[in-house]
């Protein structure tokens, strides 16, 4: 069996194997402890693209891994258009979407039968797809190799913290290498050191939820095979009765596969190749193919009670674990990185008071019981603990055979999209809207001038930007706030009236994007004391909440 995602990286030019390599932090006398204002933990996605978001924005990171290597397997693979839209703001979005498989069609297959298919980004006119599919050690590798082009990070390989001392100015981090431990002062560490989170651990906090006993095989194989570049999802199939499975491509011609298995399937013989083969060549029909990864997981929906403990802050897994189906693990990671960042650089600028990362929590812990909720669904309605489930499952999928409501309400593992926040940074609308983001929602996307919103969105730099919308006269904005105009003189040409219709914009129409492209809030015709009293509550110079 191939190791598990490594080789094949190896092949394609990704380097994944990184040497340990001494910094001049370690040769200071102990009383000489080094400062640094930002030390993240963990070189997984999150934290890789919130060092890169970090340093973008002018600050210097210490980013500290346990390990000296990518992590093996592809793990998660499948990113969504928030997450590119993301990588784009840190200059790795096409080097993403160039390698990975684009996708958006689902099936939904009961027994031999498909039940219905479904488009996730039906319309046109948006820079990105609804889905790549790209293996976790190609999305880290790209990650790595930005994180090398910006000289504000230090990257440190087999830098493991066994310690923290929590002080009211900051953290003291005891570090062991390969050549003995040395410390550092950190004003603020972000743990992204997974589920297993020792930083947690360190921090004396919990991470309750469930665990659901129900397990899962996943084995990606790689083959040439005709099926088309879409998520197909079996309840009951024939190669797998009474089951549900799972079947993705990935690049390099591997595909994933999912399996759901008995709860007291003994996981040691289920992980067996031998024992996998029979299974993988019943769904196929063949058996030309061979294994790249094989692991064994069970759905676990759990979350820390508090994402901050003092200068100590949690994003990714090491905050909250969910389910793979869905694809919420990764993608909410991602979306905790960009929100943290561009409120972090304030406060260590100084610009906004630290009160304002208590919105961090707020806002991603919020997103967080969103996503336990929605996949603690998905899992109850795949795999039902009760006879009621169970009846209910098998009512639903007799009646999404025959009607739309039916297949609504068919559970295969809804897919991640960007949460909405009920946001105490958030403005509440003074006008009247049929349409368009509200505040708290990420912006939507549109072609102008021969690109994208999104693109002319980056332009304006890491920082709110106002986006104005027709002949609506001049503007006075506060010069912390950036410009993009859509229509009228100096504008960007919205020739196929999809960025109006996407905003329910009118002349005079403008939003207020955050820094992370959230809208903070939206104007029919603003002032410039309006704008001023939203750009004060989103960066926390007014708060208005307890």
């Amino acid at each position: 069996m191939a190791q598990g995602g490594t080789e094949a990286a190896t092949q394609s030019g990704a380097k994944t194997q990184f040497g340990y390599r001494r910094h001049a932090d370690q040769d200071r006398a102990a009383s000489d402890i080094a400062e640094h204002p930002v030390v993240v933990v963990g070189a997984g996605p999150v934290g890789l693209s919130l060092a890169i978001d970090l340093a973008q924005r002018g600050q210097n990171v210490v980013l500290l891994d346990d390990a000296d290597r990518i992590g093996e397997g592809s793990r998660a693979i499948c990113f969504s258009k928030r997450s590119l839209e993301y990588w784009d703001r840190l200059g790795v979005g096409d080097r993403m979407v160039d390698k990975g498989v684009v996708w958006s069609v689902g099936r939904i297959f009961h027994g031999p039968a498909e039940l219905y298919q479904f488009n996730l980004l039906p319309e046109q006119g948006h820079k990105r797809p609804a889905f790549i599919n790209l293996q976790q050690f190609y999305a880290e590798a790209y990650l790595v190799d930005r994180v090398e082009q910006l000289p504000g990070i230090s990257l440190r390989w087999r830098n493991k913290v066994t310690a923290l001392e929590l002080r009211n100015d900051g953290v003291l981090v005891n570090i062991a290498t390969p050549e003995g431990p040395y410390r550092l002062l950190a004003a603020y560490v972000i743990a992204c050191d997974g589920a297993r989170s020792s930083l947690r651990q360190m921090v004396g906090a919990e991470f309750a939820g469930q665990v659901f006993e129900d397990q899962f095989l996943i084995a990606d194989v790689k083959m040439t095979a005709e099926f088309p570049t879409e998520r197909w999802f079996w309840f009951d199939p024939p190669f797998h009765a009474g089951r549900s499975a799972l079947l993705h491509k990935q690049p390099d011609d591997v595909w994933r596969i999912d399996l759901q298995l008995r709860p007291d399937a003994d996981p040691a013989a289920e992980k067996r190749p031998e024992n996998v083969r029979p299974r993988i060549a019943r769904m196929l029909g063949h058996d030309k193919f061979e294994f790249e990864w094989i692991s064994l997981y069970k759905f676990q929906c759990r979350r820390m009670d508090k994402f901050i403990h003092g200068r100590v802050i949690f994003a990714g897994d090491s905050a909250h674990q969910v389910s793979p189906f869905g694809a919420r693990g990764a993608n909410s990671g991602l979306e905790d990185a960009e929100n943290l960042a561009w409120k972090l650089d304030r406060v260590l600028r100084k610009d906004s008071p630290e009160s304002l990362l208590d919105s961090y929590h707020i806002e991603r812990s919020a997103a967080a019981d969103e996503n336990i909720r929605e996949s603690t669904r998905s899992t109850d309605f795949m795999a039902p603990n009760t006879a009621q489930e169970a009846r209910l499952r098998k009512a639903v999928l007799a009646l999404a055979k025959e009607t739309e409501f039916g297949k609504r309400m068919v559970n295969g593992g809804r897919l991640s999209v960007p949460t909405v926040y009920e946001s105490p940074l958030s403005t509440p609308d003074c006008d009247t809207w049929r349409g368009g983001p509200q505040p708290g929602t990420s912006m939507f996307d549109a072609p102008v001038d021969g690109r994208y919103l999104t693109d002319a969105f980056i332009e304006q730099g890491k920082r709110f930007t106002c986006l104005a919308f027709g002949n609506g006269g001049t503007v006075d904005l506060p010069k912390a706030i950036g410009m993009v105009r859509i229509g009228g003189e100096g504008g960007l040409a919205d020739v196929e009236q999809s960025a109006s219709a996407r905003y329910d914009a009118g002349p005079g129409t403008a939003y207020l994007l955050r820094p992370d492209g959230y809208v903070a809030a939206r104007f029919r015709h603003p002032t410039r004391s309006a704008l001023d009293a939203a750009l004060s509550r989103a960066t926390g110079l007014n708060r208005v909440w307890p």
